[in-house]
């Protein structure tokens, strides 16, 4: 049980951005960022069909289609097949608005039944240029998407992708498996099964500086409970503790804006970067296994991997947890 056995490392590579997430992203510019990763010792690369309707899958595939198969590891989701028919419209993600409205064209199918997962993962495999998977996350199945809905669709992949991933693990096909989504009921919920297992989750959004406090105190202790480790997706919200203006895939309201100002001066009082406090504060937690923010551009591969090294003084997370930024229950680096 667990995945932290599996990962090379606490950094890796989210590949949302790379399925023109936000703008349409140059073929050489995604490749140069890809590479840049691997350049930087990053080894563990995830990805999803969603992503640009296989825009980032194929793009992923192209460059570690290329490097010994050993020497990575790979996770993408299920819970989308690629159609080949082309959208006449810009589809409806709920929430998530046009998130991938720059991707390719193609239609989604929407649907955690044992055949689309198996659908899926073939599909995959073939966009990724690998005749493996290591890890396989169950996407999606949750409110941000489907509102009300949400439990049919949980129901749907708890009798199918749930079981499927379950007897590709017993065979040996896949090492692990788990859910990957952006709220923390589903996981809830999958964790207080008596079957299937799942070996971990990667949560995406709900263990940043910005918002912790939901997964502190419900999701985390039943995780370190039945030793079942978390990939942080997300850990710069969106981009705005990044520099950038998104927070939950949308322009960032002014209150996000106002906290984001004071976790900024902060980090300039103690001479660190925020994404080195907001790397850290992610793994800081005895559950996460690894982050894994995502990039558009080779510099900032650069920037991650400073971030993570960084040297953050003790007096810095201190001064988070007097000024109210961090949940009292939050662990901090150092036990601070």
């Amino acid at each position: 049980m667990g995945i932290r056995s599996l990962l090379p490392g606490r950094l890796g590579f989210g590949t949302a951005p790379l399925g023109n997430m936000f703008r349409a992203i140059p073929d050489e510019e995604a490749r140069a960022t890809l590479e840049a990763a691997w350049d930087h010792g990053v080894r563990y690369f995830d990805t999803a069909p969603f992503y640009g309707s296989g825009l980032a899958e194929e793009r992923l595939g192209q460059v570690l289609s290329a490097k010994p198969r050993d020497s990575y590891v790979l996770s993408t989701k299920v819970g989308r097949v690629v159609l080949d028919e082309h959208e006449s419209t810009t589809p409806d993600f709920g929430e998530k608005g046009g998130l991938f409205e720059h991707g390719n064209p193609n239609k989604l199918l929407h649907e955690w039944t044992a055949d689309a997962t198996e659908r899926s993962i073939e599909q995959s495999l073939t966009r990724l240029g690998t005749d493996r998977l290591d890890m396989v996350w169950v996407h999606d199945i949750a409110q941000d998407f489907h509102g009300d809905q949400w439990i049919q669709k949980f129901e749907e992949a708890r009798t199918g992708a749930f079981r499927v991933l379950s007897r590709l693990r017993e065979e040996g096909v896949i090492k692990a498996w788990g859910l990957g989504v952006n709220k923390t009921e589903p996981v809830e919920l999958t964790l207080a099964l008596d079957e299937p297992r799942p070996d971990g989750f990667l949560l995406a959004g709900r263990y940043t500086l910005l918002d912790h406090e939901h997964a502190l105190t419900r999701l985390l202790p039943m995780a370190q409970e039945q030793g079942v480790d978390m990939v942080v997706g997300g850990p710069y919200s969106s981009g705005v503790l990044a520099g950038g203006t998104h927070f939950e895939y949308q322009e960032a309201p002014p209150a996000v804006i106002e906290r984001v100002g004071r976790l900024k001066a902060l980090t300039e009082k103690h001479g660190i970067g925020i994404k080195s406090a907001a790397l850290q504060f992610s793994l800081a937690h005895p559950a996460t296994a690894a982050v894994i923010p995502g990039a558009t551009r080779p510099g900032r591969i650069a920037e991650d991997t400073a971030a993570l090294a960084e040297q953050t003084p003790a007096a810095f997370w201190s001064d988070l947890r007097a000024e109210g930024l961090v949940s009292p229950a939050a662990p901090l680096p150092g036990n601070a």
